[in-house]
């Protein structure tokens, strides 16, 4: 096969793993009744002026299903945990005992759950369509390629069943986290 072919295959197969990367990444902040670190990860505190993911500034745990328990490096720090948590609209009401902030978190009611199941869907579609994407540019690519038309078709076959297979892994990965999601 044409190496410029085959790197625009590989190309795409990459582009195409990124989304399924960056996808998991968005459902994981997709909280399913039971508490996670991941649940805060996206927590900006300022510190001494600079914003700081919040895992750069803290221990985060869960000591049980349903706490978070974060433990400033700097009690200092206290205020402003508590702060970043309301800007990330989370929807947690943290409180503070001097020492650690801890966050309880409440199970999740039917209608929250359909929310956030919705939210999961927006998600996969959104990876979708960065698939479809890379299938597009993977396709203009190809027609360019200095080659025979029966290996730029065979090309265009092969980056459509590898479409076809992302879109699939893409399902599976919803199914599941709808799943997790609607179990109480």
């Amino acid at each position: 096969m044409n190496e410029e072919i085959q790197f625009i295959l590989d190309t795409a197969k990459e582009a195409m793993d990124n989304a399924i990367v960056h996808l998991e990444k968005r459902l994981a902040n997709i909280r399913a009744g039971k508490a996670s670190p991941s649940m805060v990860s996206g927590v900006m505190v300022d510190y001494y002026g600079s914003p700081t993911p919040l895992n750069q500034v803290a221990n985060v745990n869960t000591p049980d299903g349903m706490t978070i328990s974060i433990q400033p490096w700097e009690k200092t720090l206290i205020p402003e945990i508590e702060r970043g948590i309301h800007m990330a609209n989370l929807g947690f009401n943290p409180m503070n005992n001097g020492e650690s902030v801890i966050i309880n978190v409440p199970p999740l009611t039917e209608e929250r759950r359909r929310e956030l199941s919705k939210q999961a869907k927006a998600e996969a579609e959104e990876s979708k369509v960065g698939v479809r994407n890379d299938r597009k540019t993977a396709m203009n690519e190809i027609k360019k390629v200095d080659a025979s038309e029966d290996m730029k078709s065979n090309a265009e076959i092969d980056i459509q069943e590898m479409t076809d297979s992302y879109v699939t892994k893409i399902d599976q990965i919803l199914g599941s986290k709808e799943k997790e999601i609607m179990t109480v």
